[in-house]
C-alpha cells in the first residue's frame, strides 16, 4: 500500500525547483562504450602495437572516462551506468590476472542477477525497486497520478499493477544475466593472456548490445507501456497526462 511516507517521499522528489538533466548523447556513449574499445581490443592488441596488457588498459578506459565524465557533467546519479561502470572495472582486473574464461561468465551474470534478485526483494519495503527503475519522476507526474489514485480509491489495484511490473523488471535483468553467460562462455575460448583472448574480449564487448542490449531492452519498453497503461486505466487519465510535461 502507498503510505503516508511514500506520498510524501514521491512528493519531495517532484519538487518544481530542479533543474533539466542534461540529455545523455547516443553517439557518444556507443563510441566510448563499444566502437572505441573494440576496435583497440581487436586491432591494437599485438606486440607491435600497444600490447595485451596495455590495449586491455586502454579500451577499458574510454568507458571508464566516458562514466565519469557523463557523472560530472549531467550530475545524476543512474544504476544503469553504475552496473556498467563496475562491470569494466572487473573485466579489466579479470583480464590483467589472466583469469579463466568462466570468470567472465560468472561476472558478465552476477551483476545484472544481483539486480534482478533485488528488484523482487524490494517488493518487501515500501519503495519497490520499479519505482526507480520505470516509474520515476522525469518520466510521469507522481503528483497527477497519487491524486487520481486517492480519488478514486484504487491504490489497491496499484500496488498489484507494481508487483506485476516488477516481475516484469526482474525477468529482464535475468534474461541479461543468462544471455550474458552464454555469450561469454561461447566467445571467450581462447588462452587468456593471448592476443586472440584480447579478440575475443572485443567481440563479447561490439555483440553484447545486439545479443543482450536490444531483447532486454524489448522487454523493458513492453514493461513501460503495460505499467502507464494500467496506470491510465486505474486513474481514468489519458496517457498523455500521465507522462510528465515539460515545463
Amino acid at each position: 500500500m502507498i503510505d503516508h511516507n511514500s506520498k510524501s517521499q514521491l512528493r519531495l522528489e517532484t519538487r518544481s525547483d530542479k533543474k533539466p538533466v542534461p540529455k545523455e548523447s547516443l553517439v557518444l556513449n556507443l563510441l566510448f562504450n563499444l566502437v572505441v574499445p573494440t576496435i583497440i581490443l581487436k586491432q591494437l592488441s599485438s606486440e607491435d602495437h600497444l600490447g595485451i596488457k596495455l590495449a586491455v588498459i586502454t579500451a577499458l578506459a574510454f568507458p571508464l572516462v566516458y562514466g565519469l565524465r557523463d557523472l560530472i557533467k549531467r550530475k545524476v546519479f543512474n544504476f544503469f551506468s553504475a552496473l556498467g561502470f563496475i562491470s569494466v572495472l572487473l573485466t579489466g582486473g579479470l583480464t590483467l590476472l589472466e583469469m579463466d574464461a568462466i570468470y567472465y561468465a560468472i561476472k558478465e551474470a552476477s551483476i545484472p542477477g544481483l539486480f534482478g534478485l533485488a528488484t523482487l526483494l524490494s517488493l518487501k519495503t515500501s519503495t519497490p525497486l520499479v519505482r526507480t527503475f520505470v516509474l520515476n519522476e522525469n518520466l510521469v507526474d507522481i503528483e497527477l497520478i497519487l491524486g487520481a489514485l486517492a480519488k478514486n480509491e484504487r491504490k489497491e489495484e496499484f500496488e498489484v499493477l507494481l508487483i506485476n511490473s516488477s516481475w516484469i523488471l526482474a525477468g529482464g535483468f535475468f534474461l541479461s544475466a543468462s544471455l550474458n553467460y552464454g555469450l561469454a562462455i561461447v566467445l571467450l575460448t581462447a588462452e587468456p593472456g593471448t592476443v586472440l583472448f584480447n579478440e575475443q574480449l572485443g567481440d563479447m564487448i561490439f555483440l553484447s548490445y545486439p545479443v543482450i542490449v536490444l531483447p532486454v531492452l524489448i522487454i523493458l519498453m513492453g514493461n513501460l507501456y503495460y505499467l502507464l497503461s494500467g496506470i491510465s486505466r486505474i486513474t481514468e487519465l489519458p496517457l498523455e497526462k500521465v507522462f510528465k510535461r515539460d515545463s
